[in-house]
């Protein structure tokens, strides 16, 4: 029997991802082919709608974070073997800590002064939500997707309770808080390009952006230079082996999912501290189950997470002017093309590697004969 060709990198975290999305918007072309518009104005007006001026790159970009704190979860836990699906719930939790540490500081710090501790509250409340999962999973055999999935549950009734009967602001009906003081909010994108002298429209792209953007390369030296990400790793790939090796699988897996939820649990400072200034319900919107996508479109290497997560703000920012655009697309539309992106990026991931790894077994048989 021959051996299985591995793809080169680059054809797994370029090539494969670039093939799916191709195949995603073909079909997305005959679902609006069939609907009586023409998918090539759609197409111009989604990427005009996500980068065609400076509002909607803002938009776009504030999108991207959420998806990169997402996928950033998603993928160290599936390093170790295990498939988080709880992001949802753990970036609700998350956000729950984040909005009480500044409930409880907003009228005496400033948001520098506050920033750092809402990141710790951030990956403590998510973390912990998440590690709870980890030890069932590690240490009584539960299984990590049907656990995070009930806990997506619990977290969302856990929040309507809280902000029906303990955070609602005083006399009003609407389940919210009391808005932040106005210098614990984080600097919002035109704020800080206006430091620099540069003229940029208001959007909801803020401070949090930057912060992503760090949280991808650390955990890229986390996950590949360091012994714990050597040990999750390793847990990931053949759990026996790590025994051999002096690893604790069940302590990995555990600390693992803690880790994982603190990163669902960061989407809490783009939403709570950078955008709505206050604890609301549903400020989550969905942003934990795409971060699965996500996660899956950039092979679980933050780099490809960051570009995956720039598709899907586009999508996201984009597909709102489809809907402004054109009689026939509608929301509900948007959201199947939005689908079908993240079918053929998630569970259609590997669909293409057959076809690819003949192509390059070809390719490397054909480079040695003429070696």
């Amino acid at each position: 029997m021959s051996q299985p060709i591995k793809l080169p990198r680059w054809v797994d975290i370029g090539v494969i991802p670039a093939l799916n999305i191709l195949a995603a918007l073909a079909v997305s072309a005959l679902v609006i082919l069939s609907l009586g518009e023409d998918p090539i104005e759609a197409l111009d007006v989604m990427l005009y709608g996500a980068f065609g001026y400076d509002e909607a790159i803002g938009y776009t970009l504030y999108y991207t974070t959420n998806f990169i704190f997402t996928g950033l979860a998603v993928a160290v836990a599936f390093h170790a073997g295990l498939f988080n699906i709880g992001g949802e719930g753990q970036a609700y939790i998350g956000g729950l800590g984040v909005g009480l540490l500044i409930l409880a500081l907003d009228r005496w710090l400033p948001w520098y002064a506050i920033l750092p501790l809402a990141i710790v509250a951030a990956a403590l409340f998510g973390g912990a939500w998440a590690a709870v999962p980890g030890w069932l999973q590690a240490y009584r055999g539960s299984h990590i997707v049907i656990t995070t999935i009930m806990f997506n549950f619990i977290a969302s009734a856990l929040m309507v309770h809280l902000m029906v009967n303990v955070l609602i602001k005083p006399g009003q009906m609407s389940p919210e808080s009391r808005e932040f003081a106005e210098s614990a909010w984080l600097p919002l994108g035109h704020e800080m390009f206006a430091a620099l002298g540069i003229d940029f429209s208001r959007s909801p792209l803020n401070f949090s952006f930057l912060i992503a953007l760090l949280a991808s390369g650390l955990v890229a030296i986390f996950i590949w230079r360091t012994r714990w990400g050597y040990a999750i790793r390793t847990v990931g790939r053949n759990e026996t082996a790590a025994v051999y090796a002096g690893i604790d699988p069940k302590k990995t897996v555990f600390l693992t999912m803690a880790l994982s939820g603190a990163l669902a649990g960061m989407v809490g400072i783009n939403e709570i501290m950078g955008v709505q200034h206050k604890l609301l319900l549903n400020f989550t919107a969905g942003y934990g189950f795409t971060g699965i996508a996500v996660s899956l479109m950039g092979r679980n290497h933050p780099f490809g997470i960051v570009l995956a997560s720039l598709l899907f703000g586009a999508l996201y920012q984009g597909g709102a002017e489809l809907d402004f655009e054109f009689e026939q697309i509608t929301r509900d539309m948007v959201v199947v093309i939005q689908g079908l992106i993240i079918l053929f990026s998630g569970a259609l991931a590997y669909m293409f590697n057959p076809m690819v790894a003949r192509l390059a077994g070809r390719f490397a048989a054909a480079r040695g004969q003429e070696g």
